[in-house]
């Protein structure tokens, strides 16, 4: 360096040193920062509608955006076999240790007799890999990551149109397309099958089937027994992937075996199935998020290779899960006494969810309204597509304090014996 730079250096140097700690200095310009072009994420539409219900003083506000099950008195539920299953946990003064990779074994071994049934052969010839997951979500995740890693780069991941929010960026964020295959009927508020089984058809050979198991979310509408049997025909002509997303066995009928119905079929005809299961719902344990993953293979020494390969995915994710929530799954499915317990308080959710529905519609016709509302029946779960416009749903709640999102989705849980008429009324009055 030669001596002029050398000295501007030391007199840059001197006015430094000399400022620091000056009241009268001007303060030093920041470093920019490594995150000041992160752009803000988009609002999420669902916690939108919370947060606006929290915000609004009416005493009579409705919220129909609500995720999760509530009471008649629209309080959230612990089952009471969960509170037994805690309490035997608590005094059995079990330890904190890791689990595995793979979680629990008596709650995988519990979650994948429920899901494919205990006569289910290949359960019994060893040919079934399953993996605790956090929750659904977790769980799709995981089967994500190992189509990623396993099937051909150029394959997609088909969803129905429309579907959960989640299953998109899930898939995406693997690296995989998320193209769409018709499924919701607007002018009948049921199910377009022929231009789904027609999109099915037409896309490539080997392409991977989303399918929600029972209790389509978000339209409440699914295939009738013949036609998921027609879907498993078209998927096994067409070398289709499918996948199945089971975040509702037991709370949308109220039958654990009916709601997995679709899945045992398929796997019955040969198909060698991705599953998702959730115990969100059915156990009301939305916070310990507790699910799990599956695959189907075509022997066991297929699945052993397969077990190895999810453990390699789920390494590097989280190491291993949680262990409290497995142990609760696994105290109530593995218990007769409260798997019976269990058995009738997912049947008594499930009914309240369908005598709600039945309760809506015998207000919109209380209350006049002449259109045909007979798809809020028809259609099953927790979720209700109404069929009313954006607009409408400004309206029911910008009128009415009726929260919901502006897709016309309606969650059953938020209705109750207490407002089902105020927001029959209301719906009425914005439809007629």
């Amino acid at each position: 360096i030669n001596a002029e730079y050398m000295g501007i250096f030391i007199r840059m140097l001197r006015q430094v040193t000399s400022c620091v700690g000056s009241a009268g200095c001007a303060p030093l310009r920041r470093f920019a920062s490594q995150w000041e072009f992160v752009p803000l994420g988009a609002a999420d539409p669902i916690l939108g509608v919370a947060e606006a219900f929290k915000k609004c003083t009416a005493a009579d506000k409705i919220n129909l955006g609500v995720g999760a099950y509530r009471d008649g008195a629209g309080k959230p539920v612990v089952l009471e076999c969960v509170r037994e299953a805690e309490k035997r946990i608590f005094d059995a003064k079990l330890d904190q240790e890791y689990l595995p990779i793979s979680g629990l074994a008596e709650f995988n071994k519990a979650a994948a007799l429920l899901a494919f049934g205990d006569d289910s052969p290949a359960l019994a010839e060893k040919r079934v890999v399953t993996a605790q997951a956090l929750s659904g979500t977790g769980a799709l995740r995981i089967g994500a990551a190992f189509l990623d890693r396993f099937l051909i780069k150029n394959a997609a991941v088909y969803v129905s149109s429309p579907t959960w929010g989640n299953h998109l960026p899930i898939f995406n964020d693997a690296g995989r397309s998320t193209p769409t295959y018709r499924y919701f009927d607007k002018k009948t508020n049921g199910l377009d099958f022929g231009g789904m089984h027609t999109d099915i058809k037409n896309a490539p050979s080997g392409s991977v089937m989303l399918f929600h198991g029972c209790a389509h979310n978000p339209t409440g509408v699914d295939p009738s027994p013949e036609q998921w049997r027609e879907l498993s025909k078209l998927c096994k002509d067409k070398r289709h992937v499918v996948f199945f997303d089971l975040a509702y066995q037991g709370f949308a009928s109220g039958d654990p075996a009916r709601d997995a119905a679709a899945l045992r079929a398929f796997v019955f005809d040969g198909h060698n199935v991705l599953l998702a299961q959730s115990f969100a719902k059915n156990m009301g344990m939305y916070g310990q998020r507790i699910g799990a993953f599956s695959v189907v293979c075509s022997s066991s020494e297929e699945a052993a290779r397969v077990d190895s390969q999810v453990k390699w995915n789920i390494r590097p994710m989280y190491s291993n899960p949680p262990l409290h929530g497995a142990r609760l799954v696994s105290t109530v499915l593995n218990d007769p006494a409260l798997n019976t317990v269990w058995r009738r308080e997912v049947h008594t959710m499930a009914d309240r969810i369908i005598s709600m529905r039945a309760a809506l519609r015998d207000g919109l016709q209380k209350a006049g309204s002449s259109r045909d509302w007979s798809h809020i029946t028809n259609q099953i779960g927790m979720f209700c597509f109404t069929g009313m416009t954006p607009e409408m749903c400004d309206e029911l709640t910008n009128k009415h304090n009726i929260f919901l999102t502006r897709n016309g989705r309606i969650s059953i849980a938020g209705i109750t014996p207490a407002n089902v008429g105020r927001l029959a009324a209301a719906m009425h009055a914005i439809t007629q």
